[in-house]
């Protein structure tokens, strides 16, 4: 049963999505059957260590593979458009105009020869055919959305004249201006200092309250999403391994996974004290072990754990893991 977006009003209806890198030598498998969901409104944050899937998961949604990336799913919808079985040119027509994309490293994604506000105001010359009067207005306009003090004065700076904060809302400004239904932001924050990315954050959840966007926030960062978000989902290499609302995963974590990451989030209260970790690594996609993924690093596997898979289930109302003993850990914490 899924339990993501009980509303029903679904803007991304992911279901079996697996992702495999092919090549001279045996497919790498990247990420394997994820479901995901994300209602109008709604800001979904996908968590997760580097190297877990996450990005790739975000590229595939986007359709942004190369000839060396196959893509399956059982289902990939934007809305009633099914992003598998799309022409090239009308993915590329979608991108911007239904579905937008935030990258992390803001002064590499803006072009350094061109003016904020013709970078901006292009999306609007191409996709809808404004005049450059038009576009610079709409360009000035966004600015001033996404909190670019002085808009009318800015919009003829160039990137290296803004701040990394500047920068990231400038990408921001880009990604919204043709009221796309969803938006993807992929570590947005990540080279932010810590007040800024609380900024960028209540942008982006703002942005969405107004403007009705759907939100997938791709991050590693627990911290970041702890007041924005109101359903994560987990993954670890590959998988989904817990699901539910923001404020019950976080409460009560039905995953080793999810605990322990919750668990390595400095608190003040443990000021003097060794910061708590999660033991060895993410493994390589490549060389996944047998059973659960997780088991060589997790304090409460047993011998099960290293044979089945445990599949990702309905554990309490609202929530899905993928463990043999969630049921054990929610007992515990309720």
């Amino acid at each position: 049963m899924d339990t993501t977006n009980p509303s029903g009003d679904e803007v991304l209806r992911v279901r079996g999505l697996s992702v495999a890198f092919t090549g001279s030598g045996p497919d790498i498998p990247a990420v394997r059957a994820v479901d995901l969901s994300v209602g109008r409104g709604e800001f979904v944050a996908l968590l997760g260590e580097s190297g877990s899937g996450k990005s790739v998961t975000a590229r595939a949604i986007m359709g942004l593979g190369d000839e060396h990336t196959r893509v399956t799913a059982d289902e990939l919808l934007l809305r009633d458009i099914d992003l598998l079985h799309l022409t090239e040119e009308r993915r590329r027509r979608l991108r911007g105009e239904r579905i937008a994309l935030v990258l992390q490293d803001a002064l590499s994604a803006l072009n350094p020869v061109m003016t904020i506000g013709n970078q901006i105001g292009e999306l609007f010359r191409v996709h809808r055919g404004a005049s450059r009067k038009e576009a610079r207005a709409r360009a000035i306009d966004l600015l001033g959305l996404v909190g670019i003090p002085a808009p009318s004065r800015r919009v003829d700076d160039y990137p290296h004249q803004f701040s990394g904060g500047m920068r990231q809302r400038i990408l921001i400004a880009m990604a919204i201006a043709l009221d796309p239904e969803l938006l993807i932001a992929d570590e947005p924050t990540t080279a932010l200092d810590v007040t800024v990315q609380a900024q960028i954050l209540d942008l982006l959840g703002s942005l969405g309250d107004q403007l009705g966007m759907g939100i997938l926030l791709i991050t590693h960062d627990l911290g970041v999403v702890m007041e924005v978000a109101d359903h994560v989902s987990v993954m670890y290499a590959g998988r989904i391994v817990e699901s539910g609302s923001a404020d019950t995963v976080f409460a009560h974590p039905a995953h080793p996974y999810t605990q322990a990451l919750l668990r390595s989030v400095p608190q003040a209260a443990q000021r003097g004290s060794d910061l708590l970790t999660i033991p060895g690594s993410p493994p390589s996609p490549a060389r996944v072990p047998q059973g659960c993924s997780f088991h060589p690093r997790c304090h409460l596997a047993v011998d099960a754990c290293a044979t089945t898979r445990p599949p990702l289930l309905e554990v309490a109302a609202g929530r899905r893991a993928a463990c043999l003993r969630s049921e054990e850990l929610i007992g515990e914490l309720v």
